[in-house]
């Protein structure tokens, strides 16, 4: 897709020069929400790791079974955090398919993220979305909309999926998921999923490092680092896993190689 950088549907002080993951993000799933620099960002971090494109697909995957379990479980309302650019499968969808009555309040930083959050969702009173980031709880928890659509006093689905690798650690994101596992009522499921360089570590390494020159430098961490992030959750079955074995609908989701996914995925339930 070829754009005039300020097209119709650019939000006012979007930086088109400088790419963004979650316009990088929607080119490997094959959205036309970017521009010509995160393209050319993604063909390079392609280059490097052509599995990519299925690495996104495989992530976008575990959302739908993690939201699926939620509901399953009982969880009517959801937070998404760092929900990106709209796309097929997203998470009011998946949770309304089993429960008409499912809410949820979208989240994210990016601009054109929420621009058209906002426009795909105009009209749906069992959605909203808010312009936020994950390290300022108090301005997504107590954001007219979230108060709008969630009960804290029930338990709620909250989902960080493919948002926390670009948290540094001086940025203390075990201090911030304190005060959202604070917030929300036992019973709430807490879904994550994480890059990883423990498995093709010399070709994911530089895959980091590329991302470096985008907006969204992106950290690294291990299956014991993420463990901590749980702290005050009980994980469930199967635990810390590559993206694919997460709770696998078929033996051929998972594939010879799950480790190929280079990021990992949980689910945890609040005492």
């Amino acid at each position: 897709m070829t754009e005039n950088p300020r097209s119709s549907w650019v939000p006012q002080g979007v930086d088109v020069e400088r790419p963004s993951a979650a316009r990088i993000y929607d080119y490997y799933l094959g959205g036309g929400y970017n521009f010509e620099s995160d393209r050319q960002f993604a063909r390079k971090a392609i280059a490097l790791l052509p599995s990519l494109p299925m690495i996104a697909q495989q992530n976008r995957v575990f959302l739908r079974r993690a939201v699926r379990f939620c509901v399953q479980h009982g969880i009517r309302q959801f937070v998404d955090i760092g929900s990106g650019i709209p796309s097929v499968g997203n998470v009011h969808e998946v949770a309304q398919q089993i429960n008409p009555e499912a809410r949820v309040v979208y989240v994210d930083n990016e601009p054109v993220a929420v621009a058209h959050s906002r426009m795909m969702l105009s009209g749906d009173p069992r959605t909203a979305v808010v312009q936020a980031d994950v390290r300022d709880p108090d301005s997504i928890l107590n954001a007219p909309e979230t108060r709008a659509l969630i009960d804290f006093d029930e338990p709620v689905g909250l989902l960080m999926v493919a948002l926390l690798h670009f948290i540094p650690p001086a940025d203390e994101p075990k201090a911030f998921l304190a005060q959202y596992r604070d917030a929300i009522a036992p019973g709430s499921y807490l879904a994550l999923s994480h890059a990883t360089v423990e498995h093709q570590p010399a070709i994911t390494e530089q895959v980091r490092q590329l991302y470096e020159s985008s907006q969204n430098p992106m950290t690294s961490r291990t299956k014991a680092e993420l463990e901590v992030l749980f702290d005050g959750f009980d994980l469930v079955a199967p635990g810390i896993v590559f993206t694919s074995a997460w709770r696998p609908e078929s033996p051929e989701e998972v594939g010879d190689d799950p480790e190929r996914s280079v990021i990992y995925a949980a689910v945890g339930r609040r005492r």
